[in-house]
């Protein structure tokens, strides 16, 4: 008898291969399960073609910031004591949800971080026997008093069609001004950048663990200067499932204009947001939410940024504690390799040329500033590229008084545009649909959904490259307020976002356009020891 034939050998090789036909592979908190009926043939499993294994879908999940709240005090021990904004505070939250086009809806709901039942968006339901004229839609509308998650259920094998966009403003109080921010799914590793930490500058950051696994956190900063060592309490910080905690950012690194921040998680993903505003002596100076911006690459497009006559805005600025109230590309560097950048500032009608140049050096592990300041008034996109990876976004300012309340934006850059986004517009400040390409040309199609879930005829653009297209939300169509939109492109690279303006006053907010639903996915299962 050969050794490979020894009948304790092969009882341990039938009880192996008995449990291959069972075996469980656990990712992404998703369980699944693959049959003896599944196990690959053994003809599928030559050299080089790795068979792949179809992943079920887990339910969509965003999570949605709480309303902006007035640091009050911060105790040793513990999180930071909060105050109510104003009296005039307005904190809505519009959810949208898109069905299949077989008439198939997804179940969905908002809910607390801690799944505390808040409000049904639609009901789960099968195709009906003929199809809808138009895919399904279901909008919810509601005030909210803390962070919510916008849950949706899979459907017919795909993640559901789903966006949430949360809305604040004020005509009173030191936060006044006009804030918002889409709501995104958890990860396990994030970039906020535009934060600032100087005297009047409060940043409080928010990071919620929706899941059901404890997320360990670790924070990275980057500054005007190099930042050598991890601030002390920036490490290892316990996020326990279904709850929030608030940093202020301040405590970590103070004196900072610029300020960036890498978070990082094991174990459950948690997303995250930093609430900044300024105070300047007693006078606002505006309010924004942070929200997650596309990760370091070798080039990033921001739209959305929206720049004043600029005669008015360099006297604004010149103006001692007023620095900030200038409109600039923030440049974050986070390897040690200086970056060259080169910047492309378009509008409507094509590029414009940079009074300060367009090639500029961004120091490695800080944020570089770069003035967009002397352009004509308007509407523009911003694309950057460099041979050394960057992140980056875009500080817009509104108002031109220094005796005035003023209030911000940081617009962050994200990826591209692709095919189906569900674009909640709300229904608060005026919004309008911020379209830049690049390069080349692209085609826009932004289809209006009224707040009944009835789609409207679609509003198309031709974008030619190197140009800024919008598209302004009308107060009706068809009747009916337009509250969302499903917005597809398709040609050359095409980026977007939400740019919201208060009808009075200086109130000024943009909300990232969040990715499409994706399809079916699946992994490679490679078998070897």
């Amino acid at each position: 008898m050969t050794r490979a034939s020894k009948p304790g050998t092969t009882r341990r090789l039938r009880r192996a291969l008995g449990a291959a036909a069972g075996v469980v592979v656990l990712g992404a908190g998703t369980a699944l399960a693959v049959s003896a009926g599944t196990v690959p043939t053994s003809a599928a499993l030559s050299p080089g073609t790795p068979p792949a294994v179809d992943v079920p879908v887990g339910q969509t999940v965003g999570v949605c910031p709480g309303p902006a709240q007035l640091l009050q005090s911060t105790p040793v021990q513990g999180d930071p004591q909060f105050s109510p904004a104003s009296k005039t505070a307005t904190n809505r939250l519009t959810a949208a949800v898109i069905g299949e086009a077989s008439g198939a809806m997804p179940a969905s709901s908002l809910a607390g971080v801690n799944g505390s039942p808040l409000q049904k968006v639609s009901d789960g339901q099968n195709a009906p026997a003929a199809p809808p004229a138009s895919r399904p839609a279901a909008i919810a509308s509601r005030s909210t008093n803390g962070p919510a998650l916008l849950n949706a259920s899979a459907l017919e094998g795909r993640p559901a069609s789903s966006a949430a966009l949360y809305q604040y403003s004020a005509t009173d109080g030191d936060l006044r001004g006009v804030a918002a921010a889409s709501c995104a799914s958890p990860a396990n590793d994030l970039w906020i950048t535009g934060a600032s930490t100087l005297v009047g500058r409060t940043s409080v950051m928010y990071l919620t663990n929706a899941s059901t696994t404890p997320a360990t956190v670790n924070l990275d900063f980057y500054g005007d200067q190099a930042i050598p060592q991890a601030p002390a309490g920036s490490r290892s910080i316990q996020i326990p499932p279904g709850t929030t905690k608030s940093f202020v950012l301040g405590g970590f690194v103070p004196g900072q204009r610029n300020l960036s921040v890498h978070v990082r998680s094991s174990g459950g993903p948690v997303s995250g947001v930093i609430q900044q505003s300024t105070l300047r002596g007693l006078t606002p100076g505006g309010v924004d939410f942070l929200t997650p911006v596309a990760s370091p690459g070798t080039r990033q497009v921001v739209t959305a940024v929206e720049l004043q006559e600029p005669v008015a805005a360099r006297s604004l600025a010149a103006g001692s504690g007023f620095e900030d109230a200038s409109a600039a590309l923030q440049v974050t560097v986070p390897g040690a390799t200086d970056a060259v950048v080169q910047v492309r500032v378009f509008g409507p009608s094509g590029p414009v040329t940079l009074p300060a140049g367009a090639v500029f050096t961004a120091k490695a592990g800080t944020v570089t500033e770069i003035p967009l300041a002397g352009l004509p008034a308007g509407k523009y996109s911003v694309a950057a590229s460099s041979d050394v990876s960057f992140a980056a976004s875009v500080r817009s300012v509104k108002g031109l008084k220094s005796s005035d309340p003023l209030d911000f934006a940081i617009s962050g850059a994200q990826g591209r545009l692709g095919d189906g986004h569900v674009v909640p517009v709300g229904d608060g400040a005026t919004p309008t649909l911020v379209f830049g390409v690049p390069d080349g040309h692209a085609k826009i199609s932004a289809v209006p959904i009224t707040a009944d879930g009835a789609f409207h005829a679609p509003v198309t653009l031709d974008v030619a490259g190197g140009t800024t297209a919008t598209i302004a939300v009308p107060d009706k169509v068809d009747g009916a307020k337009p509250v969302a939109y499903s917005v597809s492109a398709s040609g050359d690279p095409a980026y977007g976002a939400v740019l919201l303006e208060a009808a009075q006053g200086n109130g000024i907010a943009v909300a990232s356009i969040l990715p499409a639903a994706g399809g079916r996915q699946s992994v490679a299962v490679t078998l070897g020891y």
